[in-house]
């Protein structure tokens, strides 16, 4: 079932941040902003191994549709390189944040092909305001619609897949990958400063170069482009489906509400469970709360915060919300349809638009 909304009126507002002041000094006092290096560098040196490995693999099959098994490996390695570059954005890595800024452009940006600085103006919005209309850009309509509202006013093609966007959001996460390659290369030509396209243009055209390269002059034509389709779906459906069922289906802010910092981060935020395993398989974004109280907590403590924070929610009233991964998806899939029925036409019948005809 999808949460309900509380009422406005029934919000915690600025005269409570004390309430975050209070668990911030629990969090430090037991330690858990401290660094992790060596989980970071065994993570690195696994992710560098896993590479290799695949690049190994793909030398080794040669002309082989079992290629098609290293390109899905290889955009699952790309997705894993790509949270580590999450989190050196976010300086939670390397002890300065020049250093953190710099491993996170090389690891976005050269290793994956997105662009370190849009990514960090698009994400800082998000952590700053999540899922408050007009400032989360993560609910800005796009291909898929998060508010009624814009699915209501979209027209055409749009409209018709906002109709049945529940359905069709996994599907259409085939071609994420492509998206974000594309919008890094767009905010960078439209909105990136001369300095920010010397650095990423060239890094993200070295990707490319030293990815594509190879890959059509070793494969015949035909099994290098469907190389190419089956690592850049599988890309983006594992970057979607890990980020997706943090935020979506969660309370929406209107623009006017006013929030203290632990109720708006707390309330637009939903944890998975799963322990180790989920988090290595969603890159630390399961523990999404503690991530956002806490951006530059370090993986292998935000397990350690959940339980502090989670008692601090429970005595101070505000609703904690956490769910196995694929409950999660049901609700995602279920809010998408809800919000997709403004798209629908008025005049169909609710039987014939249930069964999907």
């Amino acid at each position: 079932m999808i949460p309900a909304q509380p009422p406005a009126s029934s919000l915690p507002v600025n005269h409570v941040t004390r309430r975050f002041a209070a668990l911030s000094a629990t969090i430090r006092d037991t330690g858990l902003l401290e660094r992790a290096y060596g989980f970071y560098a065994i993570y690195g040196a696994a992710l560098a191994l896993a590479l290799g490995g695949v690049v190994t693999g793909m030398i080794l099959l040669g002309d082989s549709w079992f290629q098609l098994l290293m390109a899905a490996a290889l955009a699952i390695v790309f997705t894993q390189i790509a949270f580590l570059g999450h989190e050196a954005s976010h300086r939670t890595v390397l002890a300065s944040g020049p250093a953190n800024d710099r491993l996170g452009r090389f690891l976005s940006t050269l290793m994956v092909g997105i662009s370190h600085q849009w990514w960090m103006h698009k994400h800082t919005r998000h952590h700053g305001n999540p899922n408050r209309v007009g400032k989360d850009p993560d609910i800005d309509m796009d291909t898929i619609a998060f508010r009624e509202e814009d699915a209501a006013n979209a027209r055409g093609l749009l409209r018709w897949i906002n109709a049945r966007q529940g359905w069709l959001f996994f599907p259409l996460l085939t071609l994420e990958g492509i998206n974000l390659h594309y919008q890094s290369i767009r905010s960078l030509v439209t909105s990136g400063t001369r300095r920010q396209r010397w650095q990423e243009i060239p890094a993200i055209a070295a990707h490319f170069v030293l990815y594509l390269v190879p890959l059509f002059w070793f494969l015949p034509l035909g099994m290098a482009f469907a190389f190419l389709g089956v690592q850049m779906a599988v890309f983006g459906v594992y970057m979607g489906a890990s980020f997706a069922p943090n935020h979506k289906g969660m309370m929406i802010v209107p623009a006017d509400m006013k929030m203290d910092f632990l109720s708006k981060q707390v309330l637009t935020s939903r944890n998975i469970r799963g322990g180790w395993t989920m988090s290595i398989l969603m890159g630390g974004l399961n523990f999404q709360i503690e991530h956002h109280l806490f951006p530059s907590m370090a993986r292998p403590h935000l397990g350690r915060a959940r339980e502090i924070v989670r008692e601090h929610c429970a005595n101070v009233g505000v609703p904690y919300t956490e769910t196995s991964l694929l409950e999660s998806y049901a609700i995602v899939v279920q809010y998408l349809n809800r919000v997709g029925l403004a798209a629908r036409d008025p005049f169909d019948c609710p039987e014939r638009v249930a069964m999907g005809r």
